[in-house]
């Protein structure tokens, strides 16, 4: 290669061709083995959320194992309460919403009578034809009897998995700290146990503040909605609980379902609701958010929506589950690297000095 009229002679090594050669094959390997990856990550996760039940146990001198089983067991119990308790009733609720939604919506001024350049769109945007896309949407997913089996089964053994290299971190005295001493490297493994350390510490923060609004925000909105008589408010209070963990947009999106009921029913109702949902963005962003959830929130709002994003794009459900969890632990990192630049800079600063 020629510059400025002087040859330059580039050689690579053989010890660099293999290190691409080697990136490569694990950039390979890994996805190969993605669903394996993410079962493991999803492990990790899962025992570290386990861990503070754990040492709660531990105070009262209950053995590791017996704490561990115990709240693996306290889990699937609340599990099998919720389920015929709640989860039944809202299904049958979420159902009668499907069902009736398209005929109160058709009432609205917006479909039935839409105004200006809507109108031309009116019998495309009708929720009959909605509905009728959505059918047509669902009945595309697999059904005969081999596929169908394949995927139960695919997703059951997953679980399994999960659940058994889980609860092994979890039984495990510092199971991941363990774990993470076999993955890393050595001359990196102080790094790890510190980034996971940190990471830990942040995803827990995210978890707490999460589950605290959510739930703050569920029983407000439930409250409301009833006392307004709005249809499905158990229903809709679930709703605006979930998409809370949407920053942002989440709690707008989920008023509009609310909003929609209400202007169904009455425009007198739907302007009630409307404000409601106002009154209650504004005690969020205003007493909530200062008071409670800003002290221990540990991640970035906009992190947390690129990341669910990403996550459910590249691998479904569990890429929601381990988006944040992953999002934290590569800021943690570009935070690390951030300052071993600055003090690679001020070390040569000096140096010129």
């Amino acid at each position: 290669m020629m510059e400025n009229g002087k040859s330059i002679r580039v050689e690579i090594s053989a010890g660099t061709v293999f290190k691409i050669l080697l990136v490569l094959f694990c950039a390979f390997l890994l996805y190969y083995l993605l669903d394996l990856v993410l079962v493991i990550l999803l492990s990790i996760v899962i025992a570290a959320a386990v861990e503070p039940a754990t040492r709660w146990f531990a105070r009262f001198h209950v053995p590791r194992v017996l704490a561990v089983l115990t709240v693996y067991v306290l889990t699937v119990l609340v599990f099998a309460v919720l389920v015929p308790v709640f989860v039944f009733p809202i299904i049958a609720d979420l159902s009668d919403l499907v069902t009736g939604l398209p005929d109160k919506l058709s009432s609205l001024p917006l479909f039935s009578n839409p105004p200006g350049a809507i109108s031309v769109f009116a019998g495309k945007l009708s929720p009959n034809d909605i509905w009728s896309g959505l059918g047509s949407g669902l009945s595309a997913i697999p059904h005969g009897v081999a596929e169908t089996a394949k995927l139960v089964f695919g997703s059951f053994f997953q679980l399994i998995l999960v659940v058994v290299i889980s609860f092994y971190l979890a039984v495990q005295p510092r199971g991941i700290e363990s774990f993470l001493r076999l993955a890393a490297p050595v001359t990196k493994e102080k790094y790890v146990l510190g980034l996971w350390q940190r990471s830990q510490k942040k995803i827990g923060m995210w978890m707490q503040g999460q589950i605290l609004l959510g739930l703050i925000i569920g029983i407000l909105v439930f409250l409301g909605l009833t006392i307004f008589q709005v249809e499905h408010a158990l229903l809709l209070a679930i709703l605006a609980a979930l998409f809370e963990l949407i920053p942002f947009f989440g709690p707008v999106l989920s008023a509009v379902p609310a909003v929609l009921l209400a202007f169904s029913s009455s425009p007198t109702l739907g302007l009630v609701v409307v404000g409601f949902y106002i009154i209650i963005q504004q005690f969020e962003n205003h007493l909530i958010y200062p008071l409670v959830v800003r002290k221990i929130v540990g991640v970035p709002p906009l992190l947390v929506i690129i990341s669910l994003i990403v996550g459910a794009q590249l691998a479904g459900f569990i890429g929601l589950l381990l988006a944040v969890p992953l999002a934290t632990v590569m800021m943690e990192m570009l935070g690390d690297f951030e300052k071993s630049k600055y003090l690679v800079e001020r070390t040569q600063e000096k140096a010129n000095v």
